[in-house]
This record gives C-alpha cells, sequence and structure tokens, in this order.
C-alpha cells in the first residue's frame, strides 16, 4: 500500500486533471506514479515537461531504457525496475539485456549511468574517460545525465511514496 495516496479522479487537485488526461491520451492509461505525482501539479507538470523534452535527446529509446534500468536498480526502486522491465522489452531490450542493463554490465551507457548514480556524480577521471573511449561524447554525456535525473526524481518519489505497483514486480 503506498505511503503517499495513489489519488482517485475525485480526490486529485483541479490543476493536475488536463496533464492526467495527456497521460492518459498518451498511454491509454494513467499509471499510478502519475496519480501520486498530482498531489502537486507543479512536480507533475515538470517532470511531464522534463520527460517529453528528453525523448527529443540523440539516445535512442533503447539506450533511455538501458539508462533508466540502470539508476532504477542503484537507487532501488521496485516500481521503476519493473516499469523499466516491460518498457525495455517493448523496444527491444532481451531478459538477457534488461539484466546487463540493470547490473550495468550491458554497454557504455549502462556502464557510464551506474558510475554516476553510485557516485551522485562524482565520476573519477577515468570513468569519464572510458565512457568518451567507448563512444559516448560530451552531448550524450549530458544526456545520459538527464535521463539519470529524470529517473532519480521518480526513484526517490516511488522509494518514499512506495507506489502501488501496476506492473508486474522484478526480482530486486
Amino acid at each position: 500500500m503506498s505511503r503517499i495516496e495513489v489519488l482517485s479522479a475525485d480526490k486529485t487537485p483541479e490543476a493536475s486533471r488536463p496533464l492526467l488526461d495527456s497521460v492518459e491520451s498518451a498511454y491509454g492509461v494513467v499509471f499510478n506514479v502519475f496519480k501520486v505525482l498530482a498531489h502537486s501539479p507543479a512536480a507533475l507538470g515538470s517532470y511531464l515537461q522534463f520527460y517529453q523534452t528528453n525523448e527529443t535527446s540523440s539516445m535512442t529509446a533503447k539506450q533511455r531504457e538501458i539508462v533508466a534500468l540502470a539508476v532504477s536498480q542503484v537507487n532501488g526502486c521496485e516500481y521503476c525496475t519493473s516499469v523499466h522491465t516491460v518498457v525495455g522489452g517493448k523496444v527491444g531490450l532481451t531478459a538477457q539485456q534488461v539484466l546487463g542493463a540493470r547490473d550495468g554490465s550491458l554497454d557504455a551507457y549502462s556502464v557510464f549511468a551506474r558510475e554516476v548514480t553510485l557516485s551522485r556524480g562524482q565520476v573519477s577521471d577515468d570513468v569519464l574517460a572510458a565512457a568518451r573511449s567507448a563512444g559516448l561524447t560530451d552531448a550524450v554525456i549530458v544526456e545520459v545525465i538527464a535521463q539519470i535525473t529524470l529517473l532519480t526524481f521518480t526513484n526517490l518519489l516511488n522509494n518514499v511514496a512506495k507506489t502501488t505497483l501496476d506492473f508486474p514486480p522484478v526480482p530486486m
């Protein structure tokens, strides 16, 4: 059970309703994380804007999911790890690739995302050099950090809220 209420439609603040309508239009359903975010129209609006803008980065959907899985695993977020396991499969990641993304062994994106998250951004020169040697440009490095930031926000929210899962759970 969630520690921050998963809002029903009748309890949702008026300013959050059009934002949740846009989520429903995009996904066909309003997932629990959005119903928790709806407590704050400002937080919900900021998240949706950041998410939509981040979708226009040079990273592919697979690369964004790889980062999401690495970050969510490090941050111990069962909700986000479950979500991104499903979404990762939908964008073409195999079960083995999902596991590699989660443990930071899949590719340069997962390695770098894991290191940034574990160190809270205090990565060594060697980690940064390895990312560059693996082909991550400075622009991509910034985009990976943006994806990490987006995921860290929902990881923290869901960890505090204990948001009720509406995706199949995965072993942590």
